[in-house]
């Protein structure tokens, strides 16, 4: 299945690789993103715009975030990338 439904479907139903769920798509990619949302929210609350609108941009990769997190989750047998991942979500969610 291409294109993003594929992209969700193949994390959720376990049928990636760890190394590639967790070092590719979480700590490089989910870290990119979460940087370029804070860069963006940082720029935004200091041209004086709500803060509301800066809190919203800031969160806005949380949903995706969950989903690398409760993907990383499904797959057995893997304990120290679960406590990882649920140590990089604290971070960029708080950074």
């Amino acid at each position: 299945m291409p294109g993003p439904v594929g992209f969700f479907t193949r994390r959720w139903r376990g049928e990636v690789p760890m190394r590639v769920l967790f070092w590719r798509d979480m700590v490089t990619v989910g870290t990119v993103i979460n940087l370029l949302a804070t860069a963006v929210a940082l720029a935004v609350a200091l041209a004086d715009e709500a803060i509301e609108l800066a809190a919203t941009v800031h969160f806005a990769p949380l949903p995706y975030n969950l989903f690398l997190v409760a993907s990383v989750w499904r797959l057995p047998g893997m304990g120290p990338y679960r406590w990882a991942s649920l140590a990089w979500l604290v971070v960029v969610t708080l950074v």
